[in-house]
């Protein structure tokens, strides 16, 4: 099943397999459970983090066409922007990022800080968007940019935000089920449920159609970290339509594939708001970090623990079970966030 992937443009850079660890003393901390976490803030570049899987399919586009100069827009303090300048560093490109105001009413460490000191560091060229919850106008803005650079003589590459361009990043997410699943074999682990950050959907989307792929069945559960469940769900199903009728051609068996009964979101844990938290994420980064030393990250990956610990309080599994969240870095926002800690 990996050679469907062969197809398209790549440029490998992710240092897979990344780990996937059992939690001890979360474990015992929850009870009669067995925690694991999918090590992707140790994909390599950039500080690490899912965006890397995503951008190999994009850069490998972008290189095969030619392209010296990469543009993305994203929140203030986005970890998929840092990783594309790390990318863009790497491949010898060009980087223009553009910032989108997400997260009104933040001081302002949340603007000078984290991930904003990184594209610094970098030496991206940083664009402004004033309106955060404005898709098709932020990559709007995107594409005037990308003409001024063409007149320059620059050959410019976008990578989209909304839906309305083929969802390549979701390609990364697919090959990460395919090394999953092959190390849920190795440790003989048959999860009760896998729990990601859905945001994006293409971490999520790619995961759960990876997975299907291979004939597991394990159930994937998307926390919320932008929309609501209602509006996730749709956008989950959207994604999915998109991957397996453009990209993989599995047209004809996606409702076989994927049935509404496989997207699965949960929204309590959404704080109200993409980028805000509340104590019941700085809870679950706390716990984290006091019982395994581990770091996450307000906006994603915090988020699906705080799902992870909130289902398992509320009776969701079984004593007994293997719970595996996807851990998806993005570590560089804790300093945007200072003061909450």
């Amino acid at each position: 099943m990996n050679n469907i992937l062969d197809k398209f443009p790549r440029t490998q850079i992710v240092h897979a397999p990344t780990p996937l660890e059992h939690m001890p003393n979360l474990s015992k901390h929850f009870g009669d459970y067995n925690l694991y976490v999918k090590r992707d803030d140790c994909t390599g570049l950039g500080m690490g983090g899912n965006k890397a899987r995503q951008l190999e399919f994009y850069f490998g586009e972008a290189l095969a066409q030619g392209c010296d100069t990469i543009l993305i827009t994203g929140a203030v303090q986005s970890n998929y922007m840092r990783m594309a300048a790390a990318f863009a560093r790497k491949c010898g490109m060009d980087c223009h990022l553009q910032l989108e105001d997400r997260v009104p009413d933040k001081p302002a460490e949340y603007h000078n800080s984290g991930n904003v000191t990184l594209y610094k560091v970098y030496g991206a060229t940083l664009h402004h968007y004033p309106d955060g919850e404005d898709e098709e106008g932020a990559d709007k803005q995107l594409k005037e940019i990308a003409d001024s650079l063409v007149n320059q003589g620059k050959k410019p590459y976008i990578i989209p935000l909304t839906l309305s361009e083929t969802p390549k990043g979701a390609l990364g997410y697919v090959a990460a089920a395919f090394e999953l699943d092959q190390q849920f074999k190795e440790q003989k682990l048959n999860p009760a449920a896998i729990i990601v950050a859905s945001g994006s959907s293409y971490t999520h989307t790619g995961l759960l159609t990876g997975l299907r792929l291979v004939d597991n069945q394990v159930p994937v559960i998307g926390a919320c970290v932008r929309r609501d469940a209602v509006q996730q769900k749709a956008r989950v199903h959207q994604c999915a339509q998109y991957l397996c009728n453009n990209l993989l051609d599995t047209s004809g068996d996606l409702k076989t594939l994927i049935d509404d009964a496989d997207v699965l979101v949960e929204d309590f844990c959404l704080d109200g708001g993409y980028g805000k938290i509340t104590d019941q994420t700085k809870n679950a980064i706390q716990l984290l970090a006091h019982n395994e030393g581990l770091l996450s990250d307000p906006v994603y990956s915090g988020k699906a623990f705080a799902c992870a610990f909130g289902l398992i309080e509320q009776g969701r599994f079984q004593q007994g079970d293997d719970i595996v969240i996807i851990h998806t870095g993005g570590t560089p926002a804790l300093f945007a966030y200072n003061s909450i800690f």
